[in-house]
């Protein structure tokens, strides 16, 4: 297939790009780089890119693709506080233009990244894909505003399918340290401590962002009448947590830390458990490989390879509020998020081997 990437340059897409084209795809990307700087390691390999504010995207990007992979999104909640507006212009209203444009351009398949946050505080039964959705916060709002009207634009030719990701966490050349066992990780190698900000009691949904990239892979693929405008909860049976757990998975894994509870801040909200059970029916050829103990120890290896420091761990490389903070501080970021100069965004993509 000819599949369209966009997002490609961040956490999840940086993994997904080489597996699709490992698998036979032919693959390109369409990114704004706001991260392009923001690289763990060796930054991968390149492919082909459209430059392109997701906003600003048409139906003349997306023509001759076969499938459109929707990772691109201001993504996590403290990012989507800075100002809500932007969070609903580009996760939800510019989704929806892009999968219009998708549909116009004779695109197929439309695979959109979506968020197991969306279930909000869930109580204590496991979420399925059913359970009733109470985001709570503009990035979770957006993406189920986004999962509404896209679910709309389904037809005989049209075929949106929604992942419902839990979590991520495990190394990529785009390393986030702003997700909670990358996080968790990244503070014992550095400090020697665990660091936990709550008192360690919310539930998280985990997944590695290798699994991740296996279940679009797989969606990708599947049947359409397995598939066709549905929502799949993204992730591996038995892999919820509470936050202390994951600590003390943290603590038996990196050597000589020791657990700190800081407590600080209004207790965490956001509580929930999901069930991944409709995947693994659905795709059954679909094998998912992490767990948290072996990411846990992923990281720590990658970590200590890397020689990260504490300072290095808390740069604006790893952390998304962070760096687009410094792209708005340095104004090459105007008000409303767009790069001030066409030749900044055409100069930060051209390692990626950018397409005319």
């Amino acid at each position: 297939m000819r599949v369209l990437v966009t997002g490609h340059n961040g956490y999840i897409g940086s993994v997904l790009m080489p597996l699709l084209e490992c698998e036979g795809h032919e693959v390109v990307g369409l990114d704004s780089f706001f991260f392009e700087d923001c690289v763990f390691g060796h930054p991968g390999p390149r492919f082909p890119s459209i430059r392109r504010d997701l906003r600003d995207a048409t139906s003349a990007d997306l023509a001759g693709f076969d499938a459109v992979v929707h990772l691109a999104a201001l993504s996590n909640d403290p990012l989507g506080d800075i100002r809500s507006e932007w969070t609903y212009e580009i996760n939800h209203l510019a989704t929806v233009r892009l999968a219009q444009a998708a549909r116009e351009a004779g695109v197929s398949r439309f695979l959109y990244s979506s968020s197991c946050s969306m279930y909000g505080a869930a109580g204590e039964d496991l979420a399925t894909e059913e359970a009733p959705l109470t985001p709570l916060t503009p990035y979770a709002v957006s993406k189920v505003r986004a999962e509404t009207d896209l679910a709309q634009l389904a037809d005989d030719c049209f075929s949106p399918v929604f992942l419902r990701n839990a979590t991520a966490y495990g190394a990529s050349p785009r390393l986030r340290a702003d997700i909670v066992l990358n996080n968790l990780v990244g503070w014992a190698c550095t400090t020697g401590k665990v660091r936990i900000l709550s008192d360690g009691s919310p539930w998280r949904p985990i997944v590695h962002v290798e699994d991740i990239a296996r279940a679009f892979a797989a969606l990708l693929i599947a049947s359409r009448d397995a598939v066709h405008n549905q929502a799949f909860n993204v992730g591996v049976a038995g892999e919820n947590y509470q936050v202390r757990e994951l600590a003390e998975i943290v603590r038996e894994t990196v050597p000589g830390c020791e657990l700190e509870f800081l407590g600080k801040g209004q207790p965490d909200a956001r509580d929930y458990r999901v069930d991944f059970s409709k995947l693994a029916k659905s795709v059954p050829e679909l094998r998912m490989e992490w767990n948290a103990r072996r990411g846990a120890q992923q990281l720590y290896e990658w970590y200590r390879a890397a020689g990260l420091t504490l300072e290095a761990f808390q740069s604006r490389k790893y952390t998304r509020l962070l760096q687009i903070k410094h792209l708005i501080a340095s104004n090459q970021l105007d008000d409303t998020l767009r790069w001030r100069d066409d030749a900044a965004l055409e100069a930060a993509s051209q390692a990626e081997g950018a397409l005319p």
